[in-house]
Parts: C-alpha cells; sequence; structure tokens
C-alpha cells in the first residue's frame, strides 16, 4: 500500500514539474491566438460601430413624430385626434429605437400610430401589428406595399417528376417554389429571397398561396413562366431523360389580416 501511494506522489510530482515545460513549449501558439483573437475583436468593434448610430435616441423619435406622424395627420380634424392605446404606441417607439433608419419599416410604424391617434380608425388599430412590423425586414415591407393595389399575384412551383414512374422511382421535387416577379414589382433588394418573403408573410398570416387555386386571366403567367431562372431550371431538368419538367400554377391571397394591416399600415392617410 505504501509503494502504491509512493508511486501516486512520484507521478504527480512529475507531472507537476513537466507542466512549466509543457506551458513554454505553448507559449509561442498562445502569444500568436491572442494577438490573432486580438485583431478579431478589433474588427467586430469596427464592424458594430455604425450599429450605435443607427440605435434612435429619445431627440430622433420625436422629430419621427413630428415630422412623419404629423405629416400623416395633418388632414384630420384635431378633434378627432386621440392618444394612442399604451399597448399599441409603447411598443412600436420601442421598437423605432432598432428600426428606425429604415424607411421602408418607420413608414409603416409612421402609418399605424397615425391610424391609432384617428378616432375613425384607430379601433382597427391592432397591437399584433406591431409585432408583424418587427417581424418583417425592409424587403418584405415594400412587398406588403403591393397589397393596396388592386393587382394579381401570381406565384408559380416549377418541379421535375419521373417520366415513366415504377416502384422505386416515383414522384418528383420542387426545384422553385413560390417564384414571382413580386420581389421586383416592389422594388426588393435582393429579389432571388422573394420565396423566403412570401413564406414569412404567410407566417404571419398576411397572405396565403392555397393549392389549387390560380388565376384564369389570359397571360397572367407568362412572364413567370419565361424568366430566365425558370428557363434554366427548365433546361437542367430536360437534360435528364428520366425527368419531365412540371410548372404548377398558384397565386397569392391576401388574408383579411392583411387587407387590415395594409389598410392602417401602408395607405397614406388623405
Amino acid at each position: 500500500m505504501g509503494n502504491e501511494i509512493g508511486d501516486v506522489v512520484g507521478a504527480v510530482a512529475g507531472i507537476a514539474k513537466a507542466v512549466p515545460v509543457y506551458q513554454d513549449a505553448l507559449q509561442p501558439a498562445a502569444k500568436e491566438l491572442g494577438k490573432a483573437l486580438e485583431t478579431v475583436v478589433k474588427t467586430v468593434h469596427i464592424a458594430l460601430a455604425p450599429i450605435s448610430a443607427l440605435v434612435w435616441g429619445y431627440d430622433q423619435i420625436k422629430d419621427f413624430i413630428s415630422t412623419k406622424v404629423a405629416e400623416r395627420l395633418k388632414n384630420v380634424p384635431p378633434e378627432n385626434i386621440i392618444s394612442p392605446k399604451p399597448n399599441i404606441a409603447g411598443p412600436l417607439l420601442e421598437s423605432l429605437r432598432y428600426t428606425g433608419h429604415e424607411t421602408s419599416l418607420s413608414d409603416l410604424y409612421a402609418n399605424l400610430l397615425a391610424s391609432a391617434m384617428d378616432k375613425a380608425t384607430a379601433a382597427g388599430a391592432h397591437p399584433a401589428f406591431v409585432e408583424i412590423i418587427k417581424q418583417l425586414t425592409a424587403d418584405e415591407a415594400k412587398l406588403v406595399g403591393l397589397f393596396v393595389h388592386d393587382m394579381p399575384f401570381p406565384t408559380i412551383n416549377v418541379r421535375w417528376d419521373y417520366k415513366n414512374e415504377t416502384a422505386e422511382k416515383r414522384g418528383g421535387q420542387a426545384l422553385l417554389v413560390n417564384f414571382s416577379l413580386l420581389g421586383k414589382q416592389a422594388g426588393v433588394e435582393y429579389p432571388q429571397l422573394t420565396p423566403t418573403y412570401i413564406d414569412n408573410l404567410c407566417r404571419l398570416g398576411l397572405a396565403d398561396v392555397p393549392a389549387m387555386v390560380e388565376y384564369t386571366g389570359v397571360g397572367v403567367y407568362e412572364p413567370l413562366e419565361i424568366a430566365p431562372e425558370v428557363q434554366s431550371t427548365r433546361a437542367h431538368i430536360e437534360n435528364n431523360p428520366e425527368w419531365k419538367f412540371t410548372i404548377e400554377r398558384r397565386s397569392l391571397i391576401v388574408t383579411q389580416l392583411g387587407k387590415q394591416f395594409a389598410d392602417l399600415c401602408v395607405k397614406l392617410k388623405r
């Protein structure tokens, strides 16, 4: 027993003596790592510096109310201007601190706040609208701007299916989903992300793309079907002798919630 304890003590002592040597061996690498980390930290600080300038303070929010909101209420009789509900104004003004610099989003907030301060429209200003705007990108806000227009919203899915189905090979796959030209029409910054934007608008309950619903008007889908993205996908599919090219026509439908949101948050007061 005594020998075993002595062996353990000896082993620990040996490790203890070796540690400084091990640390010395690592020091150059540690120093290099420290320099690299210091460089990353500086780069992160530089990258985040502009963000602090974008976060709005009280004065900027006050200017926002004095300009954008007041402009939207200029034709409302003073006796019809009321205090907005706190559950709308509070979260709205707080959200402006982080999104006020995005014009397409701040416009939605300005319209909503003006609607909440007008007796004629205050009842329709739902607190959920603040949360909806918070979950929109600037591009998605531009897309929602189309909802006030009386126009079709066609979309298509482009897929390949097996020409001759067997037990092993059946079905297919959609390569383009919710493809549309709506992003380009709205002037979004990243039109290639329009399908994702549509997914988010549907998630928020502002729109829906139901199956088996399509426009019957002549030529409604033609601009989509001849678009370069669709034609290149078609060439890819038809390059495989086992596949056939299929287009599924769909349409984006603005929900009742979406219509109410557009009426209060998108339309300018006259």
